[in-house]
Formats: C-alpha cells, structure tokens, sequence
C-alpha cells in the first residue's frame, strides 16, 4: 500500500510552497535579490535535511548540483545567501507561518490519519508544555525574556509554549503552532507560560472550533484560573495535581476514600504487574469559596513490591471503571511533549538550540518554527509513508539516515525527495543487472 498522493513529500511540500508564496513581503519592491518565498524554502530545507548551521548548508549549496536539488526537491529557484535569508527571514512575523501547521494537519484528516489520534471517548489529547530554546549573556533582541543573575549579569533567553496532539499508544506527536513566551513590550512586562497557555488555548478553539480536545499538562497549569480558560473554549483536561500544590483537595480525596465514597480498580497484566487506581468525582479544586469541583484519580505502578511509578491528576470528566484506565494512559502521555518533541529536537538531530541567527525581530522565533515544519513533516512520513519506512529501516540510527541523505543530494542529481529515498535505500551499484 502507497502513500496517499497528498500525504507524500512533494505534495506536502508543493502546499507549503504556495502557503509560503502568499505570505505578504513588506520589503521595497526592486531592492530584492531573493524572494521570500526562496528564503522560507531554503531554509525549510536547512531544518529538513538536518544541517547543524547556516554555514555547513551554504558550502553545500555551492555545488551545482546541490542547487539544482534544491530546486527539484523544495522549489527553491534562486539560493539566498546567508545574510539575505537571515535579513529576510528577521521581517516575517512568525503569525504569518502558524497556518503552515493546519494545512499539514488537514491533509492528515483528509487523508484518515488523524482518527488513529481519537480516543476512545472521541476526544483528541493535546500535550501543553513549555521549553527554553536559545539563552545568552550576549545576544539578545527586544522580544527576549530577561533573567538577572545572581551576580547581577543578565541572562536574555527565548521559550515557547508547545501544544502537541498525542495517543497514548503512538510514537508519533503531532506538533501544533506553537506559543512564544516573549518579553511583549521589552521592559517593563515579562511574559510567562501560563499566559501563553491562555493565548494558545484561544487559538487552537478558533482554528479548530468544532475539535473535541483534552488538555493534558503538568501541575502548573491545575489552578482555577487555567481551568476557567479551559472551560470557556470548551475544553476538557487532565492536569497533573500533587499534594503540594492542592493540600484541600486531598484532604477530601482522603476523607471521602475515608467513608468509602471513592472507587478503586487494581489490575495484574502479563508481566507480573500490579496497577492500582484510585479516583473521588466532584470534589473542591482548592479552599476558596467559589472553587469549581472537579474529579480526581490518582494511579501506582507496583513492580514485585516496589512503586514504580505514581502520579494524580484532576479532570472535568466523570471518572469511572469504564474510563479510569484510558484517562490514566492520557495523564501519562503527557511525556510524550518532553521526550518525543522536545528531546528529539534538541538531542536527535535537529539542533533546536543552535543559534542559526538571532535578529532583531522574528528571526530566532521564524527559525524554530521552520524546524518544528521539519519535524511535522517527517512525523507524517514516519506514520504514513511506506518509502521513507522503508528507506529509514535500512539505517541503524537516524543520524546515520540523515549523513546519507546530505551525502546523497550533495553528489546526485533527483527528480524529488522519492526519486532521493529510492536511490539512497536501493543504490543503482548494487543492484542485480
């Protein structure tokens, strides 16, 4: 079975080229050698193929034939040099990329992909969490968080708030447009996550209004204000609650389990397992008078006679026998936004936290977001494309992979990236004549 035409990588980039083409260009028409378009796609093709700077991806660029695989694999007709992609990136409000990421999720509905992401219950689980990504003592631009250290110097940095879209028994994340954590008016008001949780909470129920949606995220977020957002967009959640945080709550919790008003579930599986859940429906967020109730559950791992793991979580959905094991998984899947997305960007490849270039604007906000397209697309590969499975299996580790792919389009000439993955994974040399 092949992949669906829409779902492949030249579809898929073809849609990105006209996205990007729409994007206004506020620079003075005659004083331009490269369009936006070429800046956005070359450096796309940068974060794709896994370059670690700006400089190794130029030197490439000098071959001839690396820029007619540029123009035959990302469309790219005229290559801008260094300082012309970073100057012309630095002036495209990154708002302008954001609709990038539900063309791609569309194509994924389209296509069926996404029901494989629906739980049982019908919702879809998107994973909140935030990550720093750039941090200097030096370099700075006016959208920097600022941190004064403790011997006075200050630190600027950039963070983002990423929502994900998650099955607890997928490996692949589906990465949303995400949030920057930005100092808006760079002085006197400094931005923070839970801000931006609420901008972006906004933003996913106005791009997608009709999307039953669980937020699930840690316990920063298990507060009244938060859940009051959450509730006015419609949304359900799965939010972490510790003790520490939420000591009348678990006082109830307690004293309802107490009286036996609190339900339990304990489940051995194959490999000798104990799993135990506990759960309280309709109990006080916290002390205030006008607190909301919310259910709890609560879960242990037992290993022999060891608790491996142990969490409790607050939710808006009844819970039950019939969903406590299924909101358990999704309160764990929380995981996945640390490991399988921010840990892969930043340690299997992707270089997030290279300084590709600062700016004065957009320019480090822009160059997350065109690595995050990068990653978005190869989840869609991995989860759909039997080629690039196929091509990706004869390989031992992805750096590998992505070495002989560089190696490729540096010393070959393709018709696109298909044409690239058939060579790379069969070799014309040792094919039987």
């Amino acid at each position: 079975m092949h992949i669906k035409k829409h779902l492949s990588f030249s579809a898929m980039r073809k849609a990105l080229s006209e996205l990007f083409q729409q994007v206004v260009d506020t620079r003075q028409a005659g004083k331009v050698d490269y369009s936006l378009h070429d800046c956005l796609m070359s450096a796309l093709a940068m974060m794709f193929f896994q370059d670690p700077s700006i400089l190794s991806f130029q030197r490439r660029m000098q071959d001839r034939l690396q820029e007619s695989n540029l123009n035959t694999i990302f469309g790219v007709t005229n290559i801008p040099t260094d300082s012309a992609l970073r100057q012309t990136l630095d002036d495209i409000p990154t708002q302008a990329l954001h609709p990038a990421f539900d063309l791609l999720l569309q194509r994924l509905q389209r296509g069926n992909q996404l029901a494989a992401y629906k739980l049982e219950s019908g919702h879809y689980l998107i994973g909140l969490d935030g990550s720093q990504y750039f941090s200097s003592e030096k370099i700075h631009c006016p959208c920097c968080l600022t941190r004064k250290g403790a011997k006075g110097s200050i630190r600027y940095s950039h963070q983002v708030l990423q929502a994900v879209i998650l099955n607890p028994h997928m490996r692949q994340v589906l990465p949303l447009a995400p949030e920057p954590v930005a100092n808006t008016d760079g002085i006197t008001k400094q931005d923070c996550e839970i801000n931006a949780a609420k901008r972006i909470v906004g933003n996913l129920r106005q791009v997608h209004p009709k999307l039953k949606m669980i937020i699930t995220a840690d316990g920063l977020y298990s507060k009244q204000p938060f859940i009051d957002v959450l509730n006015d967009a419609r949304m359900s959640f799965v939010l972490v609650a510790k003790l520490t945080d939420h000591k009348v709550l678990f006082e109830w919790v307690d004293e309802l389990d107490g009286l036996g008003q609190s339900g339990h579930l304990q489940i051995h599986d194959d490999k000798g397992r104990r799993h135990v859940y506990r759960w309280v429906n309709q109990v006080p967020l916290n002390g205030s008078r006008n607190a909301d109730p919310v259910n709890f559950f609560e879960y242990w791992l037992h290993v022999g006679q060891k608790v491996t793991y142990h969490n409790s979580w607050v939710t808006d959905i009844k819970v039950g026998k019939n969903n406590i094991v299924e909101l358990v998984q999704a309160g764990r899947a929380r995981w996945k936004i640390e490991n399988e997305t921010f840990n892969t960007l930043k340690n299997q490849g992707y270089h997030l936290e290279h300084n590709f270039g600062h700016g004065q604007r957009y320019l480090s906000n822009n160059f997350f977001i065109l690595n995050l397209l990068a990653f978005f697309v190869h989840q869609i590969l991995e989860l759909c494309d039997r080629g690039y499975q196929y091509c990706r299996s004869k390989f031992s580790s992805r750096k590998e992979y992505w070495n002989n792919l560089r190696v490729g389009i540096r010393f070959m000439l393709f018709r696109d990236f298909e044409h690239l993955m058939r060579n790379v994974a069969d070799p014309p040399e040792i094919r039987a004549p």
